[in-house]
C-alpha cells in the first residue's frame, strides 16, 4: 500500500511517511512525479540547517537557524498572488519554486525537522496552517506561510479569523488529517478548473479517509455524470442515499438515478 493510501486508512500509522505521502499526493498533478529527488532535496535542506546549528540541544537555536536559512537566504514564501494555483500543493513544486500555500510549507518545515530529530507540530487551525515546536524546555508557534516567523496563540486566533481565545484551535493534528487537508485543497483547486478526472481522483482518496461522509458521495457522483460515467455515478447516488435517508435533496438525486437508468436502458 501506498504511503498516502496508508495513512488515509489507518490513522497516523508510523509506517507512512508525511514527505512520501506528499509527493505521492503532488503525482496527482504530475503522474510520472519521481519522489527520489525530492526527498534527497529535503536531506539537503536538513543537512544544511545542521550546519549551521550551533547547539542541537537548544530549540531556539533550531527554530531561529531554519527561519534564516529557508525564508531569509533561500526565500521560501507564501504563495499570496496565485493561491488557488494546484503547484502550491504539490510537494515537489514548492521545493523547486520555494513557495507554497500554509499547509504545505509547514510540511517541509516538519519533514526537514524530523530528519533533524526536532519535535515539530500540525497545527490545523481554520483557514490556515501553522506549526508548533514544543521541546517541553522551548515552546513557540511558527507560521511558514509569513516567513517562518514565530507567532503567539493570540496571533494564531487571529489568523483563524477566531472571536474568541478557543485554545481547542491550537490543538495538534495527525498525520492523516494533514494528508486530507491537503487532498481537500487540491480538489478545491481542480474543481475551480473544471478537471473532473483529477477532482475525482482527490475524492477517491477522501473517500478512503472518510468512507461515510455523504457529501463527497454525492459530489462523486455528480462528477462521475460529467464524465458520462454512468454505472459509477448510480452506485455513488444510491450510496448517497443509503447514508442519507432524509436528505432534502433526494428527489434531485432520484431523478438523476432515473436519467442514468434510462440511458443504460438505451445502451444495453
Amino acid at each position: 500500500m501506498s504511503h498516502l493510501r496508508h495513512l488515509l486508512v489507518e490513522e497516523d500509522s508510523a509506517k507512512a511517511r508525511l514527505d512520501r505521502a506528499a509527493l505521492e499526493l503532488a503525482a496527482i498533478d504530475t503522474p510520472d512525479l519521481d519522489p527520489e529527488p525530492w526527498l534527497q532535496r529535503l536531506n539537503d535542506l536538513a543537512a544544511q540547517i545542521a550546519d549551521r546549528m550551533r547547539n542541537f540541544n537548544d530549540g531556539r537555536d533550531f527554530v531561529e537557524t531554519t527561519q534564516r536559512y529557508l525564508f531569509g537566504e533561500l526565500g521560501f514564501h507564501g504563495n499570496e498572488t496565485e493561491f488557488f494555483d494546484s503547484r502550491n500543493s504539490c510537494l515537489d513544486q514548492v521545493l523547486e519554486r520555494r513557495t507554497g500555500i500554509p499547509i504545505s510549507l509547514s510540511v517541509i518545515y516538519m519533514e526537514i525537522a524530523r530528519r533533524l530529530s526536532m519535535p515539530v507540530y500540525g497545527i490545523g487551525l481554520p483557514r490556515h496552517f501553522v506549526i508548533q515546536f514544543d521541546d517541553e524546555n522551548y515552546s513557540t508557534f511558527i507560521d511558514p506561510f509569513h516567513g517562518g516567523r514565530t507567532v503567539t496563540p493570540q496571533e494564531c486566533f487571529a489568523l483563524a479569523g477566531a472571536e474568541i481565545a478557543d485554545p481547542a484551535l491550537l490543538q495538534r493534528v495527525s498525520k492523516k488529517q494533514i494528508a486530507m487537508r491537503m487532498l481537500q485543497n487540491l480538489r478545491g483547486v481542480y474543481l475551480r478548473r473544471k478537471d473532473w478526472g483529477r477532482a475525482v481522483t482527490t475524492l477517491d482518496l477522501l473517500l478512503l479517509g472518510a468512507p461515510d461522509l455523504s457529501a463527497l458521495v454525492k459530489q462523486r457522483g455528480l462528477l462521475q455524470m460529467e464524465q458520462k460515467r454512468y454505472q459509477a455515478a448510480r452506485r455513488d447516488f444510491e450510496r448517497y442515499l443509503e447514508l442519507e435517508p432524509e436528505a432534502t435533496d433526494q428527489a434531485e438525486i432520484q431523478k438523476q438515478l432515473q436519467a442514468i437508468h434510462a440511458w443504460l436502458g438505451r445502451v444495453n
